[in-house]
Protein backbone atom coordinates (compact mmCIF):
# COMPACT_ATOMS: atom_id res chain seq x y z
CA UNK A 1 0.00 0.00 0.00
CA UNK A 2 0.87 3.70 -0.89
CA UNK A 3 0.46 6.25 1.38
CA UNK A 4 -0.30 9.48 -1.34
CA UNK A 5 0.00 12.93 0.15
CA UNK A 6 -1.86 15.27 -2.39
CA UNK A 7 -4.29 17.98 -3.31
CA UNK A 8 -5.07 18.82 -6.41
CA UNK A 9 -2.41 20.71 -7.85
CA UNK A 10 -0.83 19.51 -11.46
CA UNK A 11 2.18 17.96 -9.81
CA UNK A 12 -0.21 16.07 -7.86
CA UNK A 13 -2.32 15.39 -10.52
CA UNK A 14 1.07 13.58 -12.55
CA UNK A 15 1.12 10.75 -9.33
CA UNK A 16 -2.65 10.01 -9.63
CA UNK A 17 -2.17 9.46 -13.28
CA UNK A 18 0.73 7.31 -12.60
CA UNK A 19 -0.81 5.63 -9.36
CA UNK A 20 -3.73 4.43 -11.69
CA UNK A 21 -1.47 3.54 -14.66
CA UNK A 22 0.55 1.07 -13.03
CA UNK A 23 -2.68 -0.01 -10.94
CA UNK A 24 -0.78 0.37 -7.66
CA UNK A 25 -2.67 0.36 -4.46
CA UNK A 26 -2.86 3.86 -2.48
CA UNK A 27 -4.66 5.92 0.19
CA UNK A 28 -5.22 9.59 0.06
CA UNK A 29 -4.09 12.18 2.47
CA UNK A 30 -5.26 15.19 1.42
CA UNK A 31 -2.95 18.40 2.56
CA UNK A 32 -4.84 21.36 1.94
CA UNK A 33 -1.80 23.70 1.33
CA UNK A 34 -4.86 26.96 1.17
CA UNK A 35 -4.97 26.04 5.19
CA UNK A 36 -1.17 25.65 5.90
CA UNK A 37 -1.19 21.65 6.36
CA UNK A 38 2.04 21.26 4.53
CA UNK A 39 3.85 23.14 7.51
CA UNK A 40 2.50 20.95 9.86
CA UNK A 41 5.92 19.12 11.91
CA UNK A 42 4.32 15.38 11.20
CA UNK A 43 4.25 16.08 7.17
CA UNK A 44 7.63 18.05 7.38
CA UNK A 45 8.75 14.74 8.80
CA UNK A 46 7.43 13.25 5.24
CA UNK A 47 8.61 16.12 3.29
CA UNK A 48 11.20 18.62 4.82
CA UNK A 49 10.74 21.41 1.44
CA UNK A 50 6.53 21.46 2.84
CA UNK A 51 5.44 20.98 -0.79
CA UNK A 52 3.21 18.13 -2.35
CA UNK A 53 3.11 15.52 -3.63
CA UNK A 54 4.39 12.70 -2.02
CA UNK A 55 4.61 9.24 -1.17
CA UNK A 56 5.23 6.42 1.52
CA UNK A 57 5.39 2.74 -0.04
CA UNK A 58 5.06 0.76 2.73
CA UNK A 59 6.58 -2.09 0.20
CA UNK A 60 9.58 -0.15 -0.60
CA UNK A 61 13.25 -1.31 -1.67
CA UNK A 62 13.93 -4.68 0.69
CA UNK A 63 10.07 -4.50 1.82
CA UNK A 64 10.72 -1.53 4.24
CA UNK A 65 8.48 1.79 4.17
CA UNK A 66 10.53 4.44 1.68
CA UNK A 67 9.41 8.30 1.29
CA UNK A 68 9.52 9.79 -2.21
CA UNK A 69 9.11 13.58 -2.77
CA UNK A 70 8.94 15.52 -5.73
CA UNK A 71 7.03 14.86 -8.02
CA UNK A 72 9.39 13.74 -10.77
CA UNK A 73 11.41 11.52 -8.47
CA UNK A 74 7.80 9.82 -7.31
CA UNK A 75 7.08 9.11 -11.57
CA UNK A 76 10.63 7.70 -11.99
CA UNK A 77 10.42 5.64 -8.84
CA UNK A 78 7.22 3.79 -9.70
CA UNK A 79 8.02 3.23 -13.10
CA UNK A 80 11.53 1.38 -11.14
CA UNK A 81 9.18 -0.35 -9.27
CA UNK A 82 7.16 -1.52 -11.61
CA UNK A 83 8.58 -1.57 -14.94
CA UNK A 84 6.32 0.36 -16.59
CA UNK A 85 5.81 3.65 -18.62
CA UNK A 86 9.60 4.37 -18.95
CA UNK A 87 11.56 2.22 -21.92
CA UNK A 88 14.04 -0.40 -21.17
CA UNK A 89 16.19 0.43 -23.70
CA UNK A 90 18.87 3.04 -23.08
CA UNK A 91 18.41 5.75 -26.04
CA UNK A 92 14.37 5.33 -25.87
CA UNK A 93 14.96 5.78 -21.88
CA UNK A 94 16.58 9.20 -22.40
CA UNK A 95 14.82 10.20 -25.06
CA UNK A 96 11.58 10.03 -22.76
CA UNK A 97 13.64 11.46 -19.77
CA UNK A 98 14.66 14.28 -21.51
CA UNK A 99 11.09 15.12 -21.85
CA UNK A 100 10.24 14.91 -18.61
CA UNK A 101 12.81 17.50 -18.00
CA UNK A 102 11.34 19.86 -20.18
CA UNK A 103 8.53 19.74 -17.83
CA UNK A 104 10.15 19.64 -14.66
CA UNK A 105 12.45 22.44 -15.70
CA UNK A 106 10.72 24.50 -18.19
CA UNK A 107 6.66 23.52 -18.31
CA UNK A 108 6.01 23.20 -14.58
CA UNK A 109 7.96 26.48 -13.44
CA UNK A 110 6.68 28.23 -16.43
CA UNK A 111 3.08 27.87 -16.60
CA UNK A 112 2.92 27.70 -12.31
CA UNK A 113 4.64 31.37 -12.86
CA UNK A 114 2.16 32.22 -15.33
CA UNK A 115 -0.96 31.41 -13.08
CA UNK A 116 0.34 33.12 -10.13
CA UNK A 117 1.17 35.95 -12.16
CA UNK A 118 -2.43 36.03 -13.89
CA UNK A 119 -4.65 35.25 -10.82
CA UNK A 120 -2.66 36.07 -7.65
CA UNK A 121 0.02 38.56 -8.02
CA UNK A 122 -1.15 42.74 -7.65
CA UNK A 123 -2.13 43.86 -10.99
CA UNK A 124 -0.41 47.36 -10.56
CA UNK A 125 2.80 47.06 -11.87
CA UNK A 126 2.35 43.87 -13.34
CA UNK A 127 2.72 44.31 -16.40
CA UNK A 128 6.56 43.14 -17.44
CA UNK A 129 5.82 39.63 -15.85
CA UNK A 130 2.85 38.93 -16.99
CA UNK A 131 3.75 39.53 -20.58
CA UNK A 132 7.54 37.65 -19.60
CA UNK A 133 5.65 34.50 -18.19
CA UNK A 134 2.76 34.10 -21.31
CA UNK A 135 5.36 34.61 -23.71
CA UNK A 136 7.16 31.63 -21.84
CA UNK A 137 4.27 29.82 -21.74
CA UNK A 138 3.25 30.08 -25.40
CA UNK A 139 7.04 29.57 -26.61
CA UNK A 140 6.80 26.00 -24.83
CA UNK A 141 3.41 25.10 -26.33
CA UNK A 142 5.20 25.57 -29.59
CA UNK A 143 7.90 23.47 -28.53
CA UNK A 144 5.48 20.56 -27.72
CA UNK A 145 3.51 21.21 -30.50
CA UNK A 146 6.89 20.71 -32.77
CA UNK A 147 7.90 17.75 -31.20
CA UNK A 148 4.46 15.89 -31.49
CA UNK A 149 4.58 16.50 -34.93
CA UNK A 150 7.82 14.28 -35.01
CA UNK A 151 6.42 11.33 -32.67
CA UNK A 152 3.23 10.50 -31.22
CA UNK A 153 4.18 10.81 -27.59
CA UNK A 154 6.65 12.90 -26.14
CA UNK A 155 9.30 10.53 -25.07
CA UNK A 156 8.78 8.85 -28.65
CA UNK A 157 6.53 6.21 -29.74
CA UNK A 158 5.43 5.19 -26.49
CA UNK A 159 3.19 6.82 -23.78
CA UNK A 160 5.45 7.51 -20.90
CA UNK A 161 6.30 9.43 -18.09
CA UNK A 162 7.15 12.41 -20.01
CA UNK A 163 3.42 12.68 -20.92
CA UNK A 164 1.91 11.74 -18.02
CA UNK A 165 4.30 15.21 -16.51
CA UNK A 166 3.27 17.24 -18.81
CA UNK A 167 -0.78 16.34 -19.53
CA UNK A 168 -1.64 17.98 -16.40
CA UNK A 169 -0.23 21.09 -17.05
CA UNK A 170 -1.72 21.56 -20.20
CA UNK A 171 -4.93 21.16 -19.66
CA UNK A 172 -6.09 24.63 -18.64
CA UNK A 173 -5.21 25.52 -22.01
CA UNK A 174 -7.62 27.91 -23.35
CA UNK A 175 -7.70 29.67 -19.94
CA UNK A 176 -3.72 30.00 -20.88
CA UNK A 177 -5.19 31.76 -24.37
CA UNK A 178 -3.81 28.41 -26.77
CA UNK A 179 -6.13 27.20 -28.85
CA UNK A 180 -5.89 23.49 -29.89
CA UNK A 181 -7.43 24.40 -33.38
CA UNK A 182 -3.78 26.47 -33.65
CA UNK A 183 -2.28 23.26 -32.27
CA UNK A 184 -3.22 20.19 -34.12
CA UNK A 185 -0.52 18.07 -32.86
CA UNK A 186 -1.17 18.54 -28.85
CA UNK A 187 -4.80 17.95 -29.71
CA UNK A 188 -4.14 14.81 -30.91
CA UNK A 189 -1.85 14.32 -27.96
CA UNK A 190 -4.35 15.82 -25.32
CA UNK A 191 -7.38 14.09 -26.56
CA UNK A 192 -5.48 10.45 -26.60
CA UNK A 193 -4.26 10.85 -23.21
CA UNK A 194 -7.49 11.86 -21.98
CA UNK A 195 -9.55 8.84 -23.30
CA UNK A 196 -7.28 6.47 -21.31
CA UNK A 197 -9.22 4.53 -18.94
CA UNK A 198 -6.62 5.63 -16.04
CA UNK A 199 -6.68 8.64 -16.96
CA UNK A 200 -10.50 9.11 -16.28
CA UNK A 201 -10.30 7.14 -12.86
CA UNK A 202 -7.23 9.51 -12.32
CA UNK A 203 -9.46 12.88 -12.78
CA UNK A 204 -12.53 11.64 -11.39
CA UNK A 205 -10.66 11.53 -8.06
CA UNK A 206 -9.16 14.94 -8.28
CA UNK A 207 -12.57 16.48 -9.41
CA UNK A 208 -14.55 15.58 -6.10
CA UNK A 209 -11.27 16.78 -4.18
CA UNK A 210 -12.06 19.63 -1.97
CA UNK A 211 -10.06 22.48 -0.69
CA UNK A 212 -9.85 25.83 0.98
CA UNK A 213 -8.44 27.96 -1.64
CA UNK A 214 -11.74 29.71 -2.64
CA UNK A 215 -12.43 30.73 0.73
CA UNK A 216 -8.32 30.95 1.92
CA UNK A 217 -8.09 34.77 3.98
CA UNK A 218 -5.25 36.95 3.25
CA UNK A 219 -3.06 35.29 5.96
CA UNK A 220 -3.33 31.95 4.38
CA UNK A 221 -2.82 33.31 1.07
CA UNK A 222 0.86 35.29 2.70
CA UNK A 223 1.72 32.31 3.75
CA UNK A 224 1.15 29.84 0.90
CA UNK A 225 3.15 32.66 -1.00
CA UNK A 226 5.81 33.84 1.04
CA UNK A 227 4.89 36.94 0.93
CA UNK A 228 3.61 39.94 3.50
CA UNK A 229 5.07 38.56 7.34
CA UNK A 230 6.08 35.66 5.55
CA UNK A 231 8.87 37.05 3.05
CA UNK A 232 12.00 36.18 3.52
CA UNK A 233 13.01 39.08 1.07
Amino acid sequence: MIDFYTLTSPNAQKVYLMLEECGLPYKEHFVDVWKGDQYEAEFAKINPNSKIPAIVDHDGPGGKPFTVFESGAILLYLADKTGKLLPKDMAKKYEAMQWLMVQLTGVGPMFGQWTHFKMFAPKTGNDYSAGRYTSELKRLYEVLEKRLGQAPYLGGQEYSVADIATFPWTRNHDAQGVKWDDHPNLARWFNAISERPAVKAALAKVAVIKSNRETANDDQKDRFFNRGKYARA
